[in-house]
């Protein structure tokens, strides 16, 4: 036994990974927090975590030994293509013909030797990719919220949690309000455990009533918690359970049962039939994989090399900010017709600005420009005393206003902007604070900008809790039905609790009955003028393109209690007081317009799904490029089905939807149930749709949709293992990386199928028409030797394959509309290109064969020269190695012709200048497929001019004058490429000019079916698109 695995097993549950005096639970937080060497405030420094992650190893459970070498190995030999080459090697032997054998054999164990090492390589890159698209956790480190891998979490850490977070490690809790989490993984139990942050418990408590601990893997239901890590990896709750129930995976059938356990006979036969199937089906490799790969049984070669492309591209990915978490979604990225995108740090930076404050009673207060979003003393404050209605946005000062003016001036003897403060302060979740190195924000970007904003006039939320005794006793977390979320704070002081609430417009003036209209008067009942009045305010602000907010507060003398259960929310969260709205800036990311541009330019429909206000999210949409910079030529019904609300949107039958012009480009106000509709919609308009999503409740779109997009940074676990890829950057750029690498990976699984395939039909062609040769026995003469074809399918094929796998992405490939799975990699194209090179290839292996026996030679066919040397098959060995060189050459050649299957190889850039040495650097820019063509021309030399390898292996001789015969033959078979090239373009040249017209104009082009319609020709124009897919 290691010392490790004695030390797992003498490790008591509940204790840390170092032990402490006592088990966490049956400690205070303080008492952990100290003997952890912990800070709740600030976490730990870097050099800590790093010195403790070096100390007790990474937060990761033992799952097994990994990549195993001896397992790849055995997987190389035990495959369908090795039994077809093994039984091919075992007849050559059987009938004597020992030199072919001897060839399989040698073919056998360089295609294992191979084939292991790529997949090793392979298994490696892909498990590399695994760990990076492992869960991640909300540490605290030096001051600062970090999204930390799970696996590099360490004792001592300070976590924050939210809902839908899974638990990174074992936690002692230090604050939780209305904190839940599901530990049915633990204990079986399937209703949450609310969990209580001061209560200390006996040693022996059961794991189940440790309500001060969040174990790990545990899922987040509800409300929000901190914590100090105290076990990680294998000395967690559910490490201990793993040691204990470590076991391999079940590769049998279960047999179906009645209900009182029970089973006929034939249950048992057909569980082990289908075990039987399942095996087999692994072995021939059909029911593993992805699906190309399991339509690539045989040749097995084609297998290799889509893992390895598979396999480069994740990789690539990876440095383009975008891990894959499923390989099936490899193939659909290529495909996707419409990308639905939230907008708040996807499209927008996500570092949000308060710019506008407005308070009836009072008028606006607004901020400059500031340097630093977190920083309250950057910007100045100005106050102007008018609605927002009245303000004139692009003046560069307004008649009256304020600037310059301090806080304290501000605040003296004005009760509604303390009462608005109390409000922006309290119902916000965010940390803002001074360290030496400067201020340090934590939380959501949104209520960071509130507490920044608050923090201006010294009142955030640790002022308010420290230093003026208000203390929080229940919360609300936000709801996305009711898009609002509330907290109850009682002032110690005077012991009078209060109701503060912020959250979406039309959800908090639903809830206000009263307003201070006058500044020290009372407030006074909310008319539905006043309602109308602040709709108006709202759309000013957001017409500027910010996203709006309210704030709404009341007194509060209800009972209270340990839990949000004891409270009636809608009770809570009624006959509320409006106090102001507030404006927060969230500016567009720099690359977003050019990234929604290039999608038009890929034929990619971009649809904004957000929750902020229309006029914010039009706003947004049109700086972006998403819906067009003019309006005036659209008519009313798809204008209106351009930009609209959830509710509007809901509010449509099915059959509704389907009978839109167009569907929706900006749905505002946007719920989950939202987005699985349009999903739905466009699925059912034949598209191809990929969703972004962050939160828990995204998580039903994400698993709706073709392709599932959550957010590294933002997003929550559960939607991170609903999706199929991950962007860690959260930025709408990525996406379009994610495409073109699909697209790509798409393009060059297509080059690599053609250029074998081709060949295939080349060979088989050439063989077919030979059995025409016939020698003096009546016996047919082979143009190629059986060793010569496995050469070239085995050799020289397999590694410009592999080159053409890693190619780079080709000029045109985001100006093309996008692919279609339906009709996968064997299009109309690729079966008559695949075809045509085949026969051209064929055709010049025959002329080659037929010059040099019949056209330069005297035509004998001699005796048995299938088998052996003589003087007499001296003609036929030099017209069969003339046919062999041609082959491989044409091989070598046409790998370099597929790197771009419609460009000439002479100009495969279309706007470079170096008109005729372009394709030297074509040539060199993929190195791997260089270097391998330059293997395949080197490799024919040993196999023609080494004596007995020549004559008695490959049954050719060696050549002179009749390089002359194949350098002919080579030019033939480039001018044939070209020629078939050169048609194709002027085809596609002519149906792409009658179909989509000039592409000049790309706002014209992408809103064609927008501008200057109406219903009826939106939807003829529909049709013809659905027509077209």
């Amino acid at each position: 036994m290691t010392q490790d695995e004695k030390k797992l097993e003498d490790h008591v549950s509940g204790q840390a990974n170092k032990p402490l005096s006592l088990p966490p639970h049956a400690l205070t937080h303080t008492a952990v927090a100290e003997e952890l060497e912990a800070n709740k405030q600030d976490g730990l420094t870097v050099q800590h975590a790093q010195a403790r992650l070096d100390e007790y190893g990474r937060n990761e459970l033992d799952d097994g030994p990994g990549v195993q070498p001896i397992k790849i190995l055995i997987h190389q030999v035990a495959n369908a293509m090795m039994l077809v080459l093994i039984l091919a090697m075992a007849v050559s032997f059987g009938i004597s013909s020992y030199i072919e054998g001897g060839v399989i054999l040698a073919v056998i164990i360089l295609n294992i030797v191979v084939g292991a090492f790529q997949e090793f390589s392979a298994e490696k890159t892909m498990d590399s990719l695994r760990s990076l698209s492992s869960p991640t956790a909300v540490a605290v480190r030096a001051g600062n919220t970090q999204v930390v891998p799970t696996a590099e979490i360490v004792p001592g850490d300070t976590i924050e949690l939210k809902t839908g977070d899974t638990v990174p490690a074992d936690l002692r809790l230090f604050e939780a309000m209305n904190f839940e989490t599901d530990e049915a993984l633990l204990t079986g139990e399937s209703l949450p455990v609310q969990k209580d942050a001061d209560a200390v418990f006996d040693p022996d408590t059961g794991v189940g009533d440790r309500l001060n601990v969040a174990f790990s893997s545990s899922t987040v239901t509800k409300g929000r918690a901190r914590g100090i890590v105290f076990a990680t990896g294998m000395s967690t709750e559910i490490g201990i359970i793993a040691t204990a129930l470590r076991a391999t995976g079940k590769k049998t059938r279960a047999v179906k049962r009645k209900p009182d356990g029970s089973a006929k006979p034939y249950r048992y036969a057909q569980a082990w039939g289908l075990t039987a199937g399942d095996f087999i089906g692994h072995f021939l490799g059909v029911n593993v994989g992805t699906p190309l790969q399991r339509k690539f049984m045989i040749p097995a070669c084609l297998v290799v090399v889509l893992t390895i492309t598979m396999a480069a591209g994740t990789k690539r990915m990876v440095q383009r900010h975008v891990i894959v978490r499923k390989l099936d979604s490899l193939e659909a990225l290529g495909a996707v017709t419409d990308i639905c995108s939230d907008k708040t740090g996807t499209l927008t930076q996500g570092k949000m600005v308060a710019k506008r404050a407005w308070i009836p009673s009072m008028g606006t207060y607004s901020v400059g420009t500031s340097t630093d979003p977190v920083d309250p003393t950057k910007g100045t404050l100005s106050y102007l005393e008018m609605p927002p209605t009245e303000i004139k946005v692009n003046s560069e000062s307004e008649e009256g206003e304020k600037t310059g003016t301090s806080y304290q001036e501000l605040l003296s003897d004005n009760a509604p902007l303390h009462d608005y403060l109390n409000v922006a302060s309290l119902a916000n979740l965010a940390h803002v604070h001074k360290t030496e190195e400067g201020w340090k924000a934590r939380g959501d970007p949104t209520e960071i900008a509130i507490q920044v904003f608050v923090s201006r006039f010294g009142r955030n939320r640790e002022h308010l809790t420290q230093n003026e005794s208000w203390s929080q006793i229940a919360e609300f977390p936000f709801d996305s039905l009711v898009k609002k979320m509330s907290v109850i704070f009682v002032n110690k002081a005077n012991n009078k609790k209060f109701v503060f609430t912020k959250g979406a417009v039309e959800g908090i003036i639903g809830s206000c009955s009263s307003v201070r209209l006058e500044r020290g008067a009372e407030p006074t009942k909310m008319s539905e003028g006043f309602r109308n009045r602040i709709v108006d305010n709202m759309e000013a602000l957001a017409a500027q393109g910010l996203r709006v907010l309210a704030l709404a507060s009341k007194a509060y003398s209800g009972e209270t209690g340990e839990n949000d259960t004891t409270y009636d929310r809608e009770t809570i969260e009624n006959d509320l007081t409006f106090q102001g709205l507030i404006g927060l800036y969230d500016p567009p990311r720099v690359e977003s317009a050019g990234a929604v541009k290039e999608c038009h330019q890929a034929g990619i429909t971009v649809h904004m799904l957000t929750g902020d206000h229309p006029g914010t999210a039009r706003a947004i949409a049109a700086q972006v490029g998403i819906i067009p910079s003019s309006t005036k030529a659209v008519a009313k019904d798809v204008a209106d089905s351009m930009v609209t609300t959830a509710s509007a949107f809901d509010k449509l039958t099915d059959d509704d939807i389907d009978r839109l012009p167009v569907l929706p480009l900006v749905i505002a106000r946007c719920s989950p149930n939202t987005k699985v509709r349009m999903i739905e919609a466009l699925h059912r308009r034949k598209c191809f749709a990929a969703m972004t999503g962050d939160g828990v409740n995204d998580s039903p779109s994400l698993k709706r949709a073709d392709v599932g997009i959550a957010m590294g940074q933002a997003g929550s676990d559960v939607a991170k293992d609903a999706s199929d890829i991950v962007l860690t950057d959260d930025n709408f750029a990525s996406i379009l990386n994610a495409i073109e690498e699909g697209r790509r990976m798409f393009d060059n699984i297509q080059k690599f199928v053609l250029h074998l395939l081709a060949e295939n039909i080349a060979q088989a062609c050439t063989l077919l028409i030979g059995l025409a040769f016939k020698d003096d026995s009546g016996l047919s003469v082979f143009p190629l030797a059986p060793v010569e074809i496995l050469w070239v399918i085995m050799i020289t094929s397999g590694m410009p394959d592999m080159g053409l796998g890693v190619e780079k992405a080709a000029p045109d490939i985001m100006a093309r509309p996008p692919q279609s799975l339906k009709q996968g990699i064997f299009t109309v194209e690729i079966v008559v290109d695949m075809l045509v090179y085949g026969l051209w290839m064929a055709a010049l292996c025959l002329s080659s064969f037929s010059l040099v026996l019949f056209g330069f030679g005297d035509g004998g066919l001699g005796n048995n020269c299938n088998d052996r040397y003589s003087e007499e098959c001296d003609t036929v060995f030099r017209a069969r190695a003339t046919t062999f060189v041609s082959l491989t050459w044409f091989a070598l050649f046409l790998a370099w012709e597929m790197v771009n299957m419609r460009r000439s190889f002479f100009r495969m850039e279309p706007h470079s200048k170096k008109y005729f040495t372009q394709w030297m650097y074509d040539v060199w820019s993929n190195q791997f497929l260089f270097w391998a063509v330059m293997a395949g021309f080197i490799t024919i030399f040993p196999t023609l001019y080494i004596p007995v390898i020549n004559r008695v292996v490959f049954k050719h001789e060696g050549i002179t004058w009749e390089w002359g015969v194949v350098f002919v033959e080579a030019m033939l078979f480039f001018a044939g490429i070209e020629s078939w090239k050169w048609v194709k373009r002027i085809y596609f040249r002519r149906k792409a000019s009658q179909q989509g017209g000039k592409r000049d104009d790309l706002e014209s082009m992408v809103f064609r079916k927008y501008l200057g319609s109406d219903s009826s020709s939106g939807e003829a124009q529909r049709a013809a698109d659905l027509e077209k897919l």
